[in-house]
């Protein structure tokens, strides 16, 4: 990934928010800055005509309509960054903070929110030198933005908060301070393009979408291996097949299927007294497709919100060049609401897939011959009986995180702000389900594995897996071992959770 991001506000990429996120460093281009200049030249030029300018010269939400004289302007954005920081629950990780911080600058980068210069270089610094507010994850409701997350960022620009350098909670003035940095004063329309916005909705989602994607390639892996272990067939996953229902996703996913495969001596060739496997391994591409088309959707949206202007108002400027204060809607993150509860919901279903897999290799009525819950020992030993009920659990816990969030409003602001996206919820959700779905397939690894052994035993020492399956199942048995007899399977499940979740398996 890269090593060094530059912001012009236009070409954020997933990617690069990502690099940002693991550490990388991240620099202003040099047309950002002379559009953020132009900027906040054109806010100082509507002070001066003495317009009344939402958040500029007039208080916020229902206060509205209450006019600030010029000598308040920047107590007016010191209060406001104060009285929204209001978070409560669990601060977010220093990678989702990251992301945010990265996000909520690009926005500023656009050069329509009028804030100075020194502000987006602050942030940056912050970035660069490892000062990363303490933010609580709980208390936007996607609209107007990511309000209390984003006024807790912001209070560490201000020397306030509390912040977390070199890994050690301090407050937030000493941070910045270690960090060889100085707070700032808040001039008019800083404090409120800082906390108004979208920044930690989209750096939730980015963060969800590109765990997404490892997490589809994983499955596609642990179902293959799964086919192995219970004898399945490939003729299901045929490209003539998928040809004559064009969906994309799943014919990359039979494809990806067949890859895996390649050259398996475990799975059955034709058998007219067993034509066909059950749903959850014969239908793999068409509902691991359509998974992959929700995760599609959810990063095109993303990929947009990274690059969108999201606070309120917005400066612009006429023809005859003079600027122009337009208050608009675009911190509403019902976008990224919206595909954050479809992704959540295509989550479950990969999970629900997985543990029916899962289940069919408890079973010796459906496994093809696996000792039950694969086991030698069964009565006296229980083997991964309880594995298997881990699973279960955790796969009906996301269909609770797939209700979506974004259908649900509650109104705010004595009635001002009377629809909210609830976005945050469902992108809090995703990861929820995402931590699930990696420990579901780790259960399915961990039992196809052991399934693979015993079906070696049936069909002799020379039995080959596929070209990918054998990669993967080298991978599991380097930290874990075969299970000759009854342990405690919960560490072997979370090492091979990390090995899901790190993306090395789906690398490899």
């Amino acid at each position: 990934m890269a090593q060094e991001v530059v912001l012009d506000g236009e070409h954020l990429t997933l990617e690069q928010v990502i690099a940002v996120a693991d550490g990388a460093r991240v620099v202003l281009g040099e047309e950002a800055r002379r559009r953020i200049e132009r900027a906040r030249a054109g806010v100082l030029r509507v002070m001066e005509r003495g317009e009344v300018a939402y958040g500029i010269t007039t208080g916020f939400g229902a206060f509205k309509d209450r006019i600030i004289p010029p000598n308040q302007v920047t107590a007016l954005q010191r209060n406001l960054v104060r009285s929204h920081a209001a978070g409560v629950g669990r601060p977010l990780d220093q990678r989702m903070t990251r992301a945010m911080m990265v996000i909520r600058t690009n926005t500023l980068a656009r050069g329509h929110s009028g804030v100075r210069v020194e502000v987006v270089e602050t942030l940056l610094a912050m970035l660069n030198r490892g000062v990363h507010p303490v933010v609580p994850g709980v208390g936007s409701l996607g609209a107007s933005g990511d309000l209390a997350p984003l006024a807790h960022l912001a209070l560490v620009l201000i020397g306030e908060g509390e912040a977390l350098y070199r890994g050690e909670w301090l407050p937030g003035g000493e941070a910045i301070a270690r960090a060889g940095l100085r707070p700032l004063v808040l001039e008019a329309k800083e404090g409120l393009a800082l906390v108004n916005g979208t920044a930690m909705t989209t750096a939730l989602a980015a963060l969800a979408v590109y765990r997404a994607e490892n997490l589809l390639q994983v499955a596609d892996i642990a179902g293959a291996l799964s086919l192995e272990a219970l004898r399945g067939t490939v003729s299901a996953f045929d490209a003539r097949i998928h040809a004559v229902r064009p969906h994309p996703h799943q014919a990359a996913c039979a494809a990806h299927l067949r890859e895996l495969l390649e050259g398996s001596t475990f799975i059955r060739g034709h058998d007219p007294h067993h034509i066909q496997d059950a749903y959850s391994l014969r239908c793999m591409p068409q509902v691991h497709g359509a998974v992959r088309d929700a995760v599609a959707v959810a990063q095109e949206r993303v990929g947009v919100e990274l690059n969108g202007v999201t606070d309120n108002p917005l400066l612009f400027f006429d023809e005859e060049g003079e600027p122009v204060i337009l208050s608009g809607g675009n911190f509403h993150a019902e976008p990224v609401g919206l595909v954050m509860d479809f992704v959540a919901l295509a989550l479950a279903e990969l999970g629900n897939i997985s543990e029916r897999r899962t289940a069919r290799m408890m079973d010796p009525a459906c496994s093809g011959g696996l000792p039950p819950f694969l086991t030698r020992h069964g009565g006296l030993e229980s083997g991964l009986m309880i594995a298997h009920y881990t699973a279960a659990a955790l796969a009906s816990e996301n269909k609770v995180w797939a209700h979506p969030a974004s259908v649900d409003t509650i109104p705010t602001s004595a009635n001002v702000e009377d629809h909210v996206s609830m976005a945050p919820t469902a992108a809090h959700h995703c990861h929820r389900a995402l931590d699930n779905l990696e420990r579901i397939l780790a259960v399915e690894l961990l039992c196809a594995a052991q399934g693979v052994d015993f079906r070696r035993e049936a069909l002799g020492g020379d039995a080959r897996l596929g070209r990918g399956t054998q990669v993967a199942y080298d991978l599991i048995r380097a930290q874990v071992p075969f299970l000759e007899h009854d342990v405690p399977p919960a560490p072997y499940i979370e090492t091979l959770a990390e090995l899901v979740g790190s993306s090395t398996l789906a690398a490899v």
